[in-house]
């Protein structure tokens, strides 16, 4: 240990995942996480990291569950705190991970949320009358891609097959998200074009911006959905859920695994298949419906 703080430490770690290129949502989660752990191990003894010992943790864990943190809260906690040892034992601040055994809670894991055919055309009339907003959605519905991605999308990464036949973002590289190309449907393009035609003027070549014509943050457009989900009574349901549903959409329609699973940059096709088994039982409940009359 060279004598820096942990307070110190926590700040380079932040640091370190903004280098690499890690989301806003995420950095902020970790910050707050870890900031959380050092008050706990300051209150309760010594705040060094080589003092920390996996009873110290553990400990910490319990306090969480007594506070009343919901055990998939406290799962994201345990991960945020073992990437934050595992940095520390990486710099050689410490010599063991004592996070590295941190066990999780056991929760269940909720099927993904998938907009019914009314919530989707709820959420698509609500936000007509903001022709910015409309854009958005209809981005996040018509393509799939991360909210993350969507902020920084620039107005250059609109793309032409070369033989002009159709139209498509490129999603650049982003952490450990390979570059990929995502076609545009005439209802995407049409609803870019009508923003495009209203978008502030700016220096900046980020597509989605404020009346100002500073870049919209992952924070505004979250906002933003969620007052037009309140608005279009649509409960339980968050920005990620438009995603959710572009991908159960097209794997109910016939698109293969595999490609559904490319579109929507997902690493492994393992993630792309919980949805098969969320269709499967959808179809089968409608199936004894039928049978019921």
């Amino acid at each position: 240990m060279d004598g820096t703080s942990i307070t110190d430490l926590h700040a380079q770690f932040i640091s370190d995942l903004q280098s690499k290129g890690r989301s806003e949502s995420t950095i902020i989660a970790y910050g707050k996480d870890i900031e959380q752990l050092i008050d706990y191990l300051k209150k309760t003894g010594d705040g060094d990291p080589s003092a920390v010992t996996i009873e110290r943790l553990e400990a910490f864990k319990s306090d969480l569950e007594k506070t009343g943190y919901t055990p998939k809260s406290i799962s994201r906690k345990i991960n945020s705190i073992r990437t934050f040892f595992k940095y520390l034992t990486g710099r050689n601040v410490i010599s063991e991970n004592p996070a590295e055994k941190l066990s999780h809670p056991k929760f269940e894991t909720r099927p993904p949320r998938v907009l019914t055919e009314m919530e989707y055309r709820a959420l698509r009339d609500v936000s007509r009358s903001d022709v910015r907003l409309f854009s958005i959605v209809e981005l996040l519905l018509q393509t799939g891609i991360r909210i993350g991605e969507l902020t920084r999308l620039t107005t250059d990464d609109i793309k032409e097959t070369k033989d002009g036949k159709f139209k498509y973002l490129l999603i650049r590289e982003f952490a450990s998200h390979p570059e990929r190309k995502v076609p545009l449907n005439a209802s995407a393009l049409a609803a870019i074009n009508e923003y495009l035609k209203v978008r502030p003027e700016t220096e900046s070549d980020i597509l989605f911006v404020t009346k100002t014509g500073n870049p919209l943050l992952v924070r505004n457009i979250r906002t933003s959905i969620d007052r037009a989900f309140e608005k279009a009574g649509i409960k339980d349901a968050k920005v990620n859920d438009l995603r959710n549903t572009f991908i159960a959409h097209h794997l109910a329609h016939g698109v293969s695994l595999v490609t559904v699973s490319r579109l929507v940059g997902h690493k492994r096709l393992s993630t792309t298949e919980k949805y098969l088994d969320l269709i499967r039982k959808e179809e089968n409940g409608s199936q004894q419906k039928l049978e019921a009359l």
